[in-house]
This record gives structure tokens, sequence and C-alpha cells, in this order.
């Protein structure tokens, strides 16, 4: 199977998700809802499994969240986060479809995933957020760390659609690829903030863009 496919997962792949696992369990779970694109399970799952090895608890707010996937598995993996915001200017109709099919599954996630149409500066965050967004795209992912960085909160995200004429490449474009620079001088500004970094990637035959960028305060940091 590609799972880098933008096709629509739907009943006719179930026997491709036969296992008792818990992303077999989801897929599952998405395949019946109907309405996501292969690659967004595999980018989802791929980042929620490595943010919940190195954050765990915390309200969960999904910026530029999409259908919010990424939110309710990060709910999945670590029940100890209370529960999650999904923010994004426009929400699509098939998200409540989404959250159905999970909630069929796993009735404890029901009343605690919360779905915002909103700008995400206009949303309010603490210290306590686990903050996450998976290809905000361009300056998005920028407005994400900003937003972290205000709160003093721990974030991760999977960077996407660099603009390199506007985009922040910390003079490194001299020595690394244009992408690569602008998520290197993201990094440096989160450690000038008191941040802790940590990089990763995701595998590269879902997406290209699967540089995984995670960061703590000091403070929080163990």
């Amino acid at each position: 199977m590609d799972r880098s496919s933008r096709n629509y997962l739907n009943t006719r792949h179930l026997d491709r998700f036969t296992g008792d696992s818990l992303f077999n369990r989801i897929a599952r779970s998405v395949c019946a809802a109907g309405c996501l694109p292969r690659k967004e399970l595999y980018e989802a799952w791929e980042v929620a499994r490595r943010v919940r090895r190195r954050f765990r608890g915390g309200r969960v707010v999904d910026l530029a969240c999409g259908h919010g996937l990424l939110a309710q598995i990060l709910l999945l993996l670590d029940d100890s986060s209370p529960e999650a915001l999904a923010v994004d200017l426009r929400i699509p109709e098939s998200a409540g479809t989404l959250a159905a099919a999970l909630e069929a599954t796993w009735p404890r996630l029901r009343g605690r995933v919360c779905f915002e149409q909103a700008d995400m500066g206009q949303v309010a965050l603490t210290p306590d957020d686990l903050i996450v967004s998976v290809h905000a795209c361009g300056g998005l992912t920028d407005r994400v760390l900003d937003r972290a960085i205000a709160a003093g909160a721990r974030v991760a995200v999977l960077p996407c659609c660099h603009n390199l004429d506007q985009g922040d490449l910390g003079g490194l474009e001299g020595w690394l690829d244009g992408s690569l620079a602008i998520d290197a001088t993201r990094a440096a500004r989160l450690r000038a903030h008191g941040y802790r970094v940590y990089t990763q990637t995701i595998p590269s035959d879902i997406t290209p863009k699967n540089r995984l960028l995670l960061a703590e305060p000091t403070c929080r940091a163990k």
C-alpha cells in the first residue's frame, strides 16, 4: 500500500488493517468514516507516537488541525491528557464523521475533543498545554511556534511548504538547502527562547516533508 497516497480510505480497504494493534483499530475506524486521505492517517500516527514518547499529559491543542485526527490519536496514546482542542480556520464538515467513527470504537473520547473554527491567534493557551501541528503550510508553522513560545508550552510541528522568499533562513542558505535552513533556524529560535529541542523524522515514503521538530521549556525538561 502506498502510504503517501491522497486517495480516501474507505470500507474497501478494511482487509488491509486486520491486526489487533492500536494502529489497525484506528485505521479501521478511519476506513469506516470514509473521509480521510490515506496519507493523513499515516502522518498523524507517526507524529503522534513520536510525540508521546517524549511528552505526556496536558491538554492537547492541535492547530491548523484539519480533521483533528492527530489530537484524537494523542488522547488514545496517553489517557492522562484530559481533553483536546482542534483548531482551524475551516473545519471540514467530515471531521464530525471521523470523530463519530473513533468514538464508536473508543467511547472514552466522547466529550473530550472540541473543534473550534477560529484563527489560532484567538485561542487561549497555557504552559501546561501540548501544542501540535502537522503540515501547517509555510508561515503557519512559525505562527504555531510563536504561540507556543508565548505560552511557554511544549510544541511539536511537522513543517511543510517552506516559503524561501519570506521564511527566515538564518543566513544558512549558503550551506543548507533552503527548507532545511528554515527548519534549522526554527530550532535555533526555540533554543534562544529557553527551549530544549529534539529533532526527528517520520518515514519519507509517507511524505518528503518529514522533519519533526519537538521542543519543551528547559525548566520542564528532565
